[in-house]
């Protein structure tokens, strides 16, 4: 990890704007076609949530904004951003993960794996680690939506992107489903947000 320059920085004026705000969080929702990477995960029988999570992490990873994070009204940059997502139990509760990203599926999937393990045989809400070096990702795969909130836990200068799958639906004979995105716009515009959907995309489709 290291501090941003932000008498350096480009975004100098939009971060010390935006960084007043005591929401400055803005959200999109887009529809990712994922009918390549499902199919390639039911013929090769892999989870198709931890699939796509690694190509969503493998995006993220790719853009330096998504990296990173306002502590103490600084902006530190973090090296690698790993998935805190929830992971369901069969009771229907569910606890937040931290699974460490590896740019090689197998051991990203060998890691999360692991912290499914842990949240199914405990009744915990919180993983052992907390930390921002994040993404909070949440799975709705009984909604098929096209809008989405994110809770704001009113922690200021709250600074880790938030990001929900939903329930992917045929359209025009492929497989669509929606994301929902959320960042701060202290620290993140449209622009890199469109980078990472063009990302998170092409890592779909490359199957």
């Amino acid at each position: 990890m290291k501090e941003l320059n932000v008498e350096k920085w480009n975004r100098k004026e939009h971060f010390n704007f935006f960084n007043q705000f005591s929401d400055p969080y803005f959200a999109v929702t887009v529809d990712i076609d994922v009918s390549n990477s499902y199919a390639y995960t039911k013929q090769n029988k892999i989870s198709f949530f931890a699939f796509y999570l690694h190509a969503c992490m493998k995006a993220i990873n790719s853009i330096e904004n998504f990296k990173y994070r306002i502590q103490n009204d600084k902006v530190v940059i973090h090296e690698v951003i790993h998935a805190s997502s929830t992971i369901l139990r069969k009771d229907n509760t569910f606890g937040f993960s931290f699974i460490h990203y590896d740019n090689d599926f197998k051991i990203f999937n060998k890691n999360f794996e692991k912290e499914k393990h842990r949240i199914l045989h405990s009744n915990n809400l919180f993983p052992n680690e907390n930390t921002d070096d994040c993404i909070y990702c949440s799975a709705l795969p009984w909604l098929n939506f096209s809008a989405h909130k994110e809770p704001h836990f009113g922690v200021v200068k709250e600074s880790v992107p938030k990001i929900a799958f939903g329930k992917f639906i045929k359209k025009e004979g492929r497989l669509k489903m929606p994301v929902a995105i959320s960042v701060s716009h202290a620290l993140i515009d449209g622009y890199h947000v469109g980078l990472f959907v063009e990302k998170f995309q092409k890592l779909l489709n490359d199957y």
